[in-house]
């Protein structure tokens, strides 16, 4: 693939691998900046430096869907997410972990989380044949093998993996939940967490602990000061974002983030629209996550300050602009509307990558510019005038 602005160059494929055995030292995560709640960190992990606030691009079975590594790396991503439960089904962690680990065998040379596999199973609620107090028994969604997860287990599929960050198995539950099922989860998660706290880890590998709740004030105090008590490297709200209200989920992040210890990290899991972004971010959080900037763009449809626009439009058929205008992505670049519309509506394959460039500028790029206002201390009025633009942005169905 060769010209055209951001587009990296095919020779550093290779130079770029890393050696399985190189690890960095680790420092502690450190707050270089606030305004409000809203903090700027460097979190130092065993591949490299990452500048939160931070959004992880989710590359669920080694890869971000259709994207190079240094693709990826060229949009300005500074860690990736893996996912235990896909990765351990195929190609399995023996394999992985044969071939030199995860960065290795992926390409990708810089900082990756793995969450635990425990999201998976609990939403895929129709698979599981138990849940106790050891852990969970389900069926894999590719053979309708039985399976189990225990945290033990869960731990060793990431230190043979290798990731730099590696979450807790937890139960994380759907929203609504009755408050007896959300007692039990975060019973269950902490019993879990204190198994995982001191299990081996891969070299220079960090552990962060799961808090979980719901939106009951009660059970996730009882949770964050349960999960804060055990010796993890950073810490999650988990079991938001999943059917409850934006409200209610907001609310909730408002009291709960400020709660977790300040000197570490603080991950949501399961946010990435623009919005929900500069929501959680004001509300302390340094990292999240989230499939929606590539699942959008396999839709055929483009996030921008002019809301979300459906490629497949006949609207864009003679559309001679770009996606969005003064965007530096690979696709708005050299790229019209039009052209892009015609790849998606045809099914050619640089349809979606160019889409999925795109989207994944547009938040990694918004995260970097909510960051630099923090450090400049003009946060607020950054946050307040980028939300009322997205707030009359038109949403077009995909």
């Amino acid at each position: 693939m060769g010209g055209g602005e951001g587009w990296p160059q095919e020779q550093r494929a290779v130079s770029h691998l890393p050696r399985a055995r190189e690890r960095r030292p680790l420092n502690a995560f450190t707050v270089t900046a606030t305004e409000g709640a809203a903090r700027a960190g460097l979190l130092e992990t065993a591949h490299g430096r990452i500048p939160t606030p931070a959004f992880m691009p989710v590359g669920t079975k080694a890869t971000v869907k259709s994207l190079h590594p240094d693709e990826v790396r060229a949009l300005g991503a500074h860690v990736i997410l893996g996912n235990t439960y896909h990765l351990h089904f195929r190609p399995g962690e023996d394999v992985i972990e044969s071939l030199g680990g995860l960065h290795a065998f992926s390409g990708w040379d810089g900082p990756i989380l793995t969450d635990s596999g425990g999201f998976q199973v609990f939403s895929l609620r129709d698979t599981i044949e138990a849940l106790d107090e050891e852990g969970v028994t389900f069926r894999s969604i590719y053979d309708g093998s039985l399976a189990r997860f225990t945290p033990e287990s869960a731990a060793e599929i990431q230190r043979r993996l290798g990731s730099d960050v590696a979450m807790c198995l937890d139960v994380c539950l759907q929203a609504p939940s009755s408050r007896d099922e959300l007692e039990r989860a975060v019973r269950l998660t902490t019993s879990w967490a204190e198994r995982q706290a001191d299990a081996p880890r891969a070299a220079g590998q960090l552990r962060f602990g799961i808090t979980q709740g719901g939106t009951d004030q009660e059970l996730r105090r009882r949770s964050l000061e349960e999960i804060s008590a055990l010796p993890f490297d950073g810490l999650a709200l988990g079991g938001l974002a999943v059917g409850e209200s934006r409200e209610e989920m907001l609310a909730c992040v408002g009291w709960a983030a400020p709660a977790l210890a300040p000197n570490k990290p603080r991950y949501f899991m399961g946010i990435g629209d623009p919005a929900g972004i500069l929501e959680v971010v004001a509300r302390g959080i340094d990292l999240f996550d989230c499939v929606l900037p590539t699942r959008t763009a396999r839709t055929g449809s483009a996030l921008t300050w002019s809301g979300r626009l459906n490629l497949r439009n006949a609207r864009y058929v003679r559309d001679p602009l770009p996606l969005e205008e003064d965007c530096g992505c690979p696709a708005c670049s050299r790229f019209s509307r039009a052209y892009i519309r015609h790849l998606v509506t045809q099914s050619e394959i640089l349809g979606l990558r160019l889409l999925s460039l795109h989207n994944l500028w547009f938040v990694l790029d918004l995260t970097a510019r909510a960051r630099a206002a923090i450090e400049r201390g003009t946060f607020t009025a950054f946050r307040r005038d980028a939300l009322a633009r997205l707030a009359h942005a038109p949403e077009e169905e995909p």
